[in-house]
């Protein structure tokens, strides 16, 4: 095993990665892009852990199994920082720390590694706070951003980076993966991974959970009943709560151990009221809690959109006599059936009013169920 296995279907980035390990071509600043799901912040975590690796032979570096491979791909490595948000953007607070902590020298591994997964959420002036630290790298230490493509990130920035473009791999090889890795049954992983869409995190997650399978599946079938403003307006509240279980099922029991954990490093009393210095902390968690909550419902409603989506864009497959592979292949009788109501024009249309849904929902403070009530009057 090595920290190159999961990146499935990506051979040309892993040939990129493993080259500049070795020593050729490496750069203080690298770019990652790719679409949700093509597994960027993964090859990141790939890299980092080769470049750090324990091995003295080159040619093995990213062995998979030192103690500097194993705490890098289990983020706990102390020269390699992994940087998420659980909320809207970065702020800019948080960007100067990023800074501060790569001006330190690794304390133990070859380089000091700043790996940021979510640039694309980080405003114009956050990402000016970065951009003389990696105009002007302290030596042994590298940046790896990470965004869905070099649009998203400053031309300032991506100018100074070294490109990686990732690509969603095919359904096949993330069925392998499900199966290699989670012991996932090959029948239920082919199912999960076209599901997906070849997202390897949704395919995962589809595979081990029967409910979110069919949460997914009413969200597909929905145009199928889709009769008038009533049902419009039914489909939208549906959707809404779907979204919401969909978020919250994830977010549950994650909160519950971080809050034991949190109480466990304090030293909590198991009984009785927490002293004053202990609430403030428990406060503080459970804040920050609520905003990651308030994300993960934003994620979970994109998601939702997108499963919507796969629906009309097997129609216009069917439509356009295209014999590209159907994501709800179960359900072609059905696909079949709608597809000779409309024309591929129609189709757009609808696919154009969840995108535009999309956008609004993932860019700016709309009330969700406003905008998805208008999007489903679009779909009738």
């Amino acid at each position: 095993m090595t920290v190159w296995d999961d990146l499935q279907g990506q051979s040309a980035v892993v040939a990129q990665l493993r080259q500049a390990a070795l020593g050729d071509g490496l750069s203080h600043a690298w770019l990652f892009t790719g679409p949700p799901g093509s597994g960027r912040s993964n090859a990141a975590k790939a890299f980092a852990a080769a470049l750090n690796c324990d091995q003295d032979d080159v040619s093995l570096r990213g062995c998979g199994e030192c103690h500097a491979c194993r705490t890098i791909l289990g983020e706990t490595h102390a020269d390699v920082a992994f940087v998420r948000t659980e909320k809207v953007t970065i702020t800019i607070e948080e960007a100067r720390e990023l800074v501060s902590t790569a001006g330190n020298r690794p304390s133990s591994g070859r380089w000091r590694i700043i790996v940021v997964e979510d640039a694309d959420r980080m405003a114009e002036r956050t990402t000016n706070v970065l951009l003389k630290a990696i105009e002007e790298p302290t030596p042994r230490t590298i940046w790896m951003l990470c965004a869905p493509s070099p649009a998203d990130v400053l031309v300032t920035i991506r100018s100074r980076c070294r490109a990686v473009a990732l690509r969603l791999p095919p359904a096949a090889d993330v069925a392998a993966l499900l199966v290699k890795r989670d012991g996932v049954d090959p029948a239920v992983a082919d199912r999960a991974a076209r599901a997906a869409q070849s997202h390897v995190g949704i395919a995962r997650r589809l595979a081990r959970d029967v409910e979110a399978r069919q949460r997914r599946l009413e969200t597909v079938r929905f145009p199928l009943g889709l009769r008038g403003i009533t049902a419009a307006v039914m489909m939208a509240d549906k959707l809404v709560k779907i979204a919401t279980e969909e978020a919250n099922s994830s977010n549950e029991e994650r909160d519950a151990a971080e809050k034991a954990a949190l109480l466990a490093t304090l030293g909590a009393p198991e009984t009785g009221t927490l002293p004053p210095a202990m609430r403030s902390q428990v406060k503080q968690l459970e804040d920050d809690q609520k905003r990651r909550a308030k994300r993960s419902v934003t994620d979970s409603l994109d998601r939702t959109l997108t499963d919507l989506l796969s629906f009309y864009r097997d129609v216009l497959i069917i439509q356009m006599g295209n014999s590209v592979e159907l994501v709800n292949v179960e359900l072609r009788s059905e696909l079949e059936e709608f597809a000779g109501r409309s024309s591929a024009e129609v189709t757009l249309a609808r696919m154009d009013a969840i995108n535009k849904a999309r956008k609004r929902i993932t860019t700016t403070n709309v009330a969700p169920l406003l905008t998805i009530e208008a999007m489903a009057a679009g779909l009738i």
